[in-house]
């Protein structure tokens, strides 16, 4: 028996690809503030060129990166940034609308209901189900501190 759990061992540290700490930050950091400099950049050109306001144009900006996102992914595009920027990719918010998009192809032939209705938040549901959930204790937590006088009002 432990034979085969180190054969299977070496076997797994033998396909598995090696990668490089350093380049893999390197790219995610490149891959992420790359996004987050076209963002900048639609902000600051609509706030120029079309006198938006500031919180007007990065509403708008969230919007453009959203849709460019959903529309990679349409493409087999962001896949492949991921493959290559890794969190870089995935942390923004553009991350998060390919973890909705991408079931949502992957699954379009099986039909409206069964395919996308169903898997559209196989990723972000978690995300979603976590993030609400956190965000009510955290509420209750601070209301809780507040009627006690420990925060402020």
């Amino acid at each position: 028996m432990e034979l085969n759990k180190d054969a299977y061992n070496q076997y797994v540290k033998g396909v598995t690809p090696q990668r490089s700490l350093w380049a893999a930050m390197g790219k995610a950091f490149v891959t992420g503030g790359c996004i987050c400099t076209l963002g900048q950049l639609s902000v600051m050109g609509m706030t120029t060129f079309w006198g938006m306001e500031k919180e007007t144009a990065m509403t708008w900006a969230q919007l453009e990166l959203i849709l460019l996102s959903v529309l990679f992914t349409g493409w087999n595009l962001y896949p492949k940034l991921v493959k290559w920027g890794g969190a870089g990719a995935l942390v923004p918010i553009t991350g998060f609308a390919n973890s909705v998009v991408a079931p949502a192809v992957e699954y379009k032939d099986e039909g409206q209901v069964f395919g996308i209705g169903c898997k559209i938040f196989t990723i972000a549901g978690p995300v979603i189900l976590y993030g609400i959930f956190t965000s009510w204790v955290l509420g209750i937590l601070y209301w809780i501190g507040q009627m006690l006088g420990w925060l402020p009002v």
